[in-house]
């Protein structure tokens, strides 16, 4: 019998449908043997103390998206993959966004130039669209869609970026016709531009004040008219980073209808409130993101989402912008107003951590649901499973080995991203990835990254069958 290149030995091996104790043996970068008493190794890791867990899928982050200036985000693919594979994620899956007026097939030319040679982990692409002309509906997405690029992503909000209720149709009955899976950030654009108007004549301009201009009925209405969009054209539908209780129930009512319709949140809205952004002077623009956190009860609330299984994924969303950066939410070095700071909270290396201690940890859910959630949930969600997502045989041999018993301080010192801040800064976590194999290949060890810049491949996404991906 031919050896196997890496053994993993005795672990605690969990997956999303099972959790068993038992060597895993690894192949040319894919799992090739699952069970006890494996066969030696040319290289062995004890893992008879650990738990051993899909590498993580972050279905949504942001690194190197370009920007209108002054911005510009911290976090290229090399330092991005990098911070995350620390985490103990090994697939990440950021967006190529079209630019209003431009070709989105010119957008994903230039994340691919951004992302080539740089990456530490594998990587897919989404899509952002922003202008749905009739070329880029007839034949760009289309071409887009079969040749890998199967998801993207629609803006309710954000001048520059959101659709009307027309375009979105169009977009969702190309989805339907296409197999693609669409996803919403559901906020109303009027209502929050009449609100940050009314706050800003009134004075009201300070960060603590974006949370005033996105009430929870903003984001309530927004989620209801997208479900409602997806129920017309009969089409599967995301709802990313749901914030509280009242956008989580419409999903919950759509659900309970027999709806294909998923829901997604993130660190932000079961680990900061929206006290944060009232911080000392301009310190609560660390923390301004859209939807924003909201109070303890819509925290609780999220947390019954996640046991109760309304929501089907786990993501990021990180938005690496600076603090003290002049492109970052200082726009050319100066404290502006809330509607001028930069959306979006760093956490592509905390997100993990940070779940298996106070979810899995802390009794909150148990360690199936937190594969799913943060794994195979999304692999299966945007085409890549069973590749990606699970420890099966013939996938992946991507691993996440956590020491349960390890407690860490977060501080943003030992974190790998180019953010000059963590909003989780001083939070004490019981659980903590000691090892992070992608592909084989130990990219993450005992504090100390291990891989090759340029490793990670990019990965053409199957068209998902998101309407099994997590029944």
């Amino acid at each position: 019998m031919e050896r196997f290149d890496l053994v993993i030995r005795g672990g605690t091996v969990a997956t999303a449908a099972d959790v068993v104790r038992c060597d895993v043996g690894v192949r040319g970068g894919r799992v090739a043997a699952l069970g006890t008493d494996l066969p030696k190794g040319t290289r062995e890791i004890d893992a008879r103390e650990l738990v051993v867990t899909p590498g993580g899928v972050d279905g949504h982050c942001h690194m190197d998206q370009p920007m209108p200036a002054p911005m510009k985000m911290a976090d290229d693919f090399a330092s991005g993959t990098l911070s995350a594979a620390c985490g103990g994620t090994t697939t990440v899956i950021p967006f190529a966004a079209q630019v209003k007026g431009q070709s989105i097939a010119a957008a994903v030319e230039d994340y691919h130039r951004r992302a080539d040679g740089r990456a530490y982990v594998d990587y897919a692409f989404h899509l952002i669209v922003t202008d749905p002309t009739e070329q880029v509906l007839r034949a760009e997405l289309p071409r887009l869609i079969r040749s890998g690029y199967t998801s993207f992503k629609m803006y309710m909000t954000y001048d520059d970026l959101k659709l009307n209720d027309r375009q979105i149709l169009d977009v969702l009955a190309l989805a339907r016709r296409e197999g693609a899976m669409p996803m919403i950030h559901a906020e109303n654009a009027d209502c929050i531009a009449w609100l940050t108007d009314v706050l800003e004549r009134a004075g009201h301009i300070a960060p603590r004040y974006h949370a005033d201009s996105r009430p929870r009925v903003v984001e309530r209405e927004a989620t209801h008219r997208a479900i409602s969009l997806a129920e017309l054209v009969d089409v599967p539908l995301l709802i990313v980073h749901v914030s509280g209780a009242e956008a989580m129930e419409q999903i919950r009512w759509a659900q309970s209808r027999g709806l294909r319709v998923y829901g997604e949140t993130c660190p932000q809205y079961l680990f900061l409130t929206e006290e944060q952004l009232a911080g000392e002077g301009y310190e609560g623009a660390k923390c301004v993101c859209s939807p924003p956190p909201r109070d303890k009860a819509n925290q609780r609330a999220i947390w019954q989402g996640i046991a109760s299984g309304v929501f089907q994924v786990f993501s990021s969303d990180h938005a690496p912008f600076g603090y003290e950066d002049p492109h970052g939410k200082k726009p050319g070095g100066k404290s502006v107003p809330f509607r001028y700071i930069p959306n979006g909270i760093p956490g592509i290396e905390t997100r993990l951590p940070l779940l298996f201690s106070e979810g899995v940890g802390k009794g909150r859910i148990d360690l199936q649901t937190f594969v799913a959630l943060t794994s195979t949930n999304p692999a299966k969600i945007y085409g890549l499973y069973p590749r990606k997502g699970t420890i099966a045989v013939g996938g992946d041999a991507d691993f996440t080995l956590w020491d349960p018993q390890r407690e860490v301080t977060i501080t943003n010192s030992a974190l790998h991203h180019n953010v000059d801040y963590t909003p989780y800064e001083g939070m004490r976590l019981k659980g903590w990835p000691k090892l992070t194999v992608s592909r084989g290949e130990i990219v993450f060890a005992d504090g100390r990254a291990d891989a090759a810049r340029g490793r990670g491949q990019f990965l053409a996404c199957a068209l998902p069958q998101a309407a099994k991906a997590a029944d």
